[in-house]
Parts: C-alpha cells; structure tokens; sequence
C-alpha cells in the first residue's frame, strides 16, 4: 500500500507545497512555537492547497519527523493520511461517533489532565489512545479543524483502520516495589510504616540526581508505571512530595532516567512493531520534552534509531509537555504508533 503524503522543514510554505493536493484523508500537523503565531495562516493555506479539510495537531518547542528533530527555530511537520474513517473532536464539536482508536492532543492549562485522559480512553472501544501534552515557550495552541486551546481535541479512528503501537521508557527502576501507609495529596509520608525520606534514601543508595517516583499500571503484565517528579522533601520529618496525588495502600517504586536504558527500550519496540507492523504507511511519535538530545546525546539521535528500524517511513510528531499511551498520562517516554 502507498505510503502516506508528507513533508517536514523550517519553511512550512514549502511543507504544504510539497504536500500536494490529496485531496481527502486525516492530516496530521506538528509546528515549532515560533510559528505559534502563524497558525491560523497555516492551517487555513493547508486546508487550501491540499483540498484536505480535516487537520489534527499541536504546537510543540520541538517536532519530529523522519529521522531528523527541529528546535531552535521555524519548522513545520505534516502527514496526510489516507483514510475514510474517522471523526475529529474538540471542547467545541464533541466526538460524534465512537471509533477503536484515538489520536489525542492536550493543553497542559487543562484543570485534571489525567481524568480528562483516562475519560476519553473509556469512549473508545480498544481503551486505546496516543498523543502529547502541547509545549511552548509562548502561545500554546492545538488544531482540530480550526485553532484552538483547553482541553483534549483530536481524532478517533474507525475499527477499519489497523495501527500498531507501542511505549517506550526512559527510566531505570531501582529494586523494590514499597506501599504507601501514610499519605495524602501529594505528599508521601511513610513507605511500609517508615519514614518516607529514609525508604527512598536507601532504596537509591546514596544516588541523588535526577531520581523520580513510579506509580505502578494496575494491571500490567510488564511491569509498567507512569514516572512522576519528586518535587520536594523534609529532612526533619522525613516526608516525600511528588507530581501526582496518592493515598494509602497504593504502591510506588523509585527509578532515575537512564540514557542506555532509553536506548535499549526504544530498541526494543522498534524490533517489536517491526515484526507486527513490517510494511507501515505512516508513524505517529509523541516523545518527552527530557528525552531528544537531553537523552540520547545528540540532536536527531532519537529519531535516528526509528528510522534505521522503521526506514523511510513518513513519521511526525512533537517533543511533548506530557505523553498519552493508552488510558493515561506518562512523562519521560516515548509513544509509537504505526498505521499498517
């Protein structure tokens, strides 16, 4: 089957030329926030001159395409894929038919951005959706047919449609998985009837950079977990305060970012959706703001490997505030998904 129009670079007048004139299907549109600006003007001259009237997509600080990233300066990333079924939605044209998959784009403003998330899975009929939490150094913006911000918005995808997907860490766990007895809000105060600090402490021993929480997925059967910031902390009374809400009897796991480790698993999927996905149309990918050159050493590394592994496979995308993969809201990972 024919692979998917697309077009990425820093003059996104050139990206929609090259787009074509398609003429149908779903587009997908990333823009750095240099070009926030332009947005209006961009969407209106991608409905013109492509004839496709329904576009999905974010501003991010940066976007991804095959095998390369942009940063730093103007640049645009655009896929037309080529479908019939699906139905876009935002807080202002709610979802209209349910489908089995989603395409989701999130404003990070958004009061409860983990409950409007796993709301939104339970309207699909796979529980499955993807995307990223919008990032901007200015104006924060998503597409869904017009411009936009708040909220979830996006598209949902009919039965019909066969996609692949998978997530990937960037997070090493350290041993141990510990229950909370003693906690509200954010703030953890003891781990198996003991101070918090002291558990963490020797959990990680003696490590102190870039240490975080893991919130482990109910229900996983490969030891997933969402990877939350460790936001502060009280030597005197030995309390542990995190990015996200918890309460007694849950448990947590303590975990560091890993360059090899991210290397290692973003390999691991690569082999996997290879296998189930060999001949893929397009590719969706939705990465942490932390990872790109922060992890992997250089600018375009990451995109570097999924392109050795996927090939000259169209592929956009945006360097995210948050990451969606399923029913819930991640940080420090990588979301892949693939249309076969």
């Amino acid at each position: 089957m024919q692979a998917f129009a697309f077009a990425h670079g820093p003059d996104w007048r050139a990206c929609v030329e090259t787009l074509g004139r398609p003429g149908r299907g779903l587009g997908f549109v990333y823009f750095t926030d240099v070009l926030a600006g332009e947005a209006d003007q961009i969407l209106d001259s991608l409905k013109t001159q492509t004839g496709v009237r329904d576009w999905i997509g974010s501003v991010g600080t940066g976007i991804l395409a095959t095998g390369t990233e942009y940063q730093d300066g103007p640049a645009l990333a655009a896929m037309v894929a080529d479908l019939d079924a699906f139905s876009v939605f935002s807080g202002r044209a709610p979802l209209k038919a349910n489908g089995s998959f989603g395409v989701v784009h999130a404003d990070p403003a958004a009061p409860d951005l983990p409950g409007l998330v796993s709301d939104m899975s339970a309207k699909v009929g796979t529980g499955y959706i993807v995307g990223g939490v919008s990032s901007s150094r200015s104006r924060t913006v998503q597409i869904a047919n017009e411009v936009l911000s708040g909220g979830l918005s996006g598209a949902v995808l009919g039965e019909e449609v066969a996609v692949a997907t998978r997530l990937t860490q960037g997070c090493t766990p350290y041993p141990g998985r510990f229950r909370v007895t003693e906690g509200e809000d954010n703030i953890i105060a003891r781990l198996d009837g003991r101070p918090a600090l002291e558990v963490l402490l020797e959990a990680v021993g003696g490590e102190r950079t870039q240490l975080l929480v893991g919130l482990p997925v109910p229900g996983s059967d490969t030891g997933d977990y969402t990877a939350r910031n460790i936001v502060g902390v009280d030597p005197k009374t030995g309390l542990v305060a995190i990015g996200d809400l918890v309460e007694p009897g849950m448990e947590i796991l303590f975990c560091k970012r890993d360059a090899a480790a991210a290397k290692k698993d973003l390999q691991g999927i690569l082999s996997s959706l290879k296998r189930d996905a060999p001949h893929p149309r397009g590719a969706l990918y939705y990465s942490c703001v932390a990872r790109g050159e922060h992890m992997f050493g250089s600018r375009g590394a990451e995109l570097d490997l999924v392109k050795r592994s996927l090939g000259e496979v169209p592929l956009v995308g945006f360097f995210c505030n948050g990451e969606i993969s399923r029913d819930r809201l991640y940080g420090y990972t990588g979301v892949l998904t693939v249309f076969r």
